[in-house]
């Protein structure tokens, strides 16, 4: 039997990519929050082989990413690194991103993979953000005129953000995939963004 099988249900599994120099900080309060909602958190790696982080976390990959495909995900989060700007190894995972979004699988980049989306030509119809403009402006990327100083966006099923904003960043994709949502969601972020204590009492009423 030839074709593809129709999707019966949403995945809950989000995949994060994982690749050395990956900045820590970016992308943990999403996976954490994610997976206290039920969903679950799989590495993907260029390889299986072991990759560091900035931070020199040894992480051995669930999968590799040509493994990886839109229909057993729910999301594809993709943290900054070093590499993103120091050379096109992780350009394969830019590549998936497009895969994905073709696919109406959510993406969510945050610091230098918003530069890789930037190359990959993703942004040059999208509202996103990033660091700063002239970031993006030196890939050489066509969408300027589409970029939004603020601290994430979501535009469709691609989120972006700046690397000063991992808590904001994860806001968007906890809402996205309906971890939290409307008074709970805003409880969330003022609780980790603005240590506001009667947010903790909201979020947890």
């Amino acid at each position: 039997m030839s074709g593809s099988t129709p999707r019966t249900s949403t995945p809950r599994t989000v995949h994060l990519g994982v690749y050395d120099t990956l900045a820590d900080w970016e992308t943990g309060h999403a996976t954490a929050w994610l997976a206290r909602a039920g969903f679950e958190i799989r590495t993907v790696g260029p390889g299986t082989d072991p990759v560091t982080s900035i931070g020199g976390l040894r992480i051995v990959p669930d999968l590799a990413l040509a493994e990886l495909r839109p229909e057993d995900s729910a999301m594809l989060l993709l943290p900054g690194a070093d590499l993103w700007d120091t050379s096109d190894d992780l350009a394969p995972f830019a590549a998936t991103a497009r895969t994905f979004l073709d696919a109406g699988v959510p993406v969510a980049a945050i610091c230098g993979a918003t530069a890789g989306l930037a190359r990959e030509g993703l942004l040059d119809d999208r509202p996103h953000t990033s660091a700063v403009s002239f970031y993006l402006a030196a890939t050489g990327y066509r969408g300027g005129a589409h970029y939004v100083d603020t601290d994430a966006v979501t535009a469709g099923d691609l989120i972006t953000a700046g690397p000063t904003e991992p808590v904001a960043f994860a806001r968007e994709v906890l809402g996205r995939m309906g971890a939290f949502q409307g008074a709970q969601l805003d409880a969330w972020y003022r609780l980790f963004h603005d240590s506001d204590p009667a947010a903790y009492e909201e979020l947890n009423a």
